[in-house]
């Protein structure tokens, strides 16, 4: 192996994935999060069959499917909730898996804090990163030393920053990437789900940019309202399910439903849609950055968390093979870019497209359609 120890900054799906993908393969792994839990609770989420995948290949689906509701088909539908058309989800995951998933947040959040326990990762909570010495690829070993916040010290094989769009870890390494607007804001939240919805549906146009929901589980579904990016004020959550109700008239069907079923202080996020996609090398000396530290993608193709886990799962194969780690990282790299600029870009299209459906040519059924099945290509 490459790696005998790797320091991994950051404990979501990206960070967790990794650590397990590393301690399965017999890598000494410091997981560091600044949170006080990895668990917790969290609005829902919308799974492709290549992130059930990269969950299967570290044991995390079989204990996520108990929870989760699987399907294999999604629902475009107009305002008032007539269908526009049905279309079937790829098997990007493979045969043996469904092709989409919806899921609560929190139970993956929780289901990584229990298994990373099990699999004896050295978790550190409450402390960050602040300063990181790089002694090369040196005959003598070589290595990185990682200074945290409560002033330990860890020399690894390995940094990884896994810390998301806003990564201390690339601005610590120099590059200058930023995120940026991409002139869409999200409303989320959980709500009870009524028996008849049975997939994923999107309500395309109306009053704002599209409306839609995924069934999370047997009881539950995650809806969300797409609209232009209000005041900053608004960002953030809270008891706003009256807001929500404001916000979301003039949609019908089940949506219209969901709505209305909503309590006046139900728990909704708002947040603006940001993206980034870092072109130069992401990784500097014995220091990489991953998943939506590198390249977060609007969530319009429900391919975030996908191409996230994706990253940890290739990269722990890599970094235990027989590759010495200066050659893994340009590799990995060159592996993984050209699939994550893909769904980049064209979820990029697709939010021009919804912000501007008037665009000749806006065909949103099909860049979503053209991007999954582009995805049943192996990561």
């Amino acid at each position: 192996m490459s790696v005998s120890k790797v320091v991994v900054i950051g404990g979501g799906i990206t960070g967790g994935v990794l650590a397990l993908g590393l301690r399965q393969r017999g890598v000494d792994v410091v997981l560091v999060d600044q949170r006080s839990e990895l668990g917790g609770v969290g609005h829902g989420i919308t799974l492709q069959g290549n992130a059930l995948k990269a969950f299967d290949a570290v044991g995390l689906y079989e204990r996520l499917k108990e929870r989760g509701f699987a399907f294999s088909h999604l629902r475009m539908k107009t305002p008032d909730g007539h269908v526009i058309a049905e279309m079937p989800t790829p098997p990007v995951g493979g045969p043996d898996l469904p092709g989409t998933m919806g899921a609560v947040r929190g139970d993956i959040a929780d289901l990584l804090e229990e298994m990373l326990d099990e699999a004896g990762v050295d978790v550190r909570l409450g402390t960050t990163l602040t300063a990181i010495e790089d002694h090369g690829f040196g005959t003598d070993g070589g290595g990185v030393s990682v200074t945290l916040a409560d002033g330990t010290v860890e020399t690894a094989d390995l940094l990884v920053g896994a810390d998301g769009i806003r990564s201390k870890v690339r601005e610590m390494i120099g590059i200058e990437t930023r995120p940026h607007p991409v002139g869409m804001g999200i409303w989320r939240t959980v709500a009870k789900r009524p028996p008849e919805m049975d997939c994923s549906e999107l309500y395309m146009g109306g009053p704002k940019f599209k409306a839609g929901y995924t069934p999370i589980s047997e009881d539950l579904c995650y809806a969300f309202l797409l609209e232009e990016n209000l005041d900053r004020s608004f960002i953030g959550e809270g008891p706003n399910g009256a807001l929500l109700k404001e916000r979301g008239q003039g949609y019908g069907g089940i949506w219209g439903q969901v709505r209305d079923s909503l309590s006046d202080d139900a728990i909704v996020n708002y947040a603006w849609i940001e993206a980034i996609c870092v072109d130069s090398p992401w990784h500097r000396g014995r220091t990489i950055i991953i998943g939506d530290a590198a390249h977060a993608c609007p969530p319009l193709i429900a391919q975030g968390a996908a191409m996230c886990a994706e990253d940890a799962v290739i990269l722990a194969e890599m970094l235990t093979g027989d590759d010495a780690v200066e050659d893994v990282l340009p590799a990995f790299m060159a592996r993984r870019f050209p699939r994550v600029k893909m769904v980049l870009d064209n979820s990029l299209t697709l939010a021009e497209w919804e912000m501007h459906p008037e665009t000749p040519g806006a065909d949103p059924g099909r860049i979503m359609g053209e991007t999954l099945g582009a995805l049943v290509a192996p990561a």
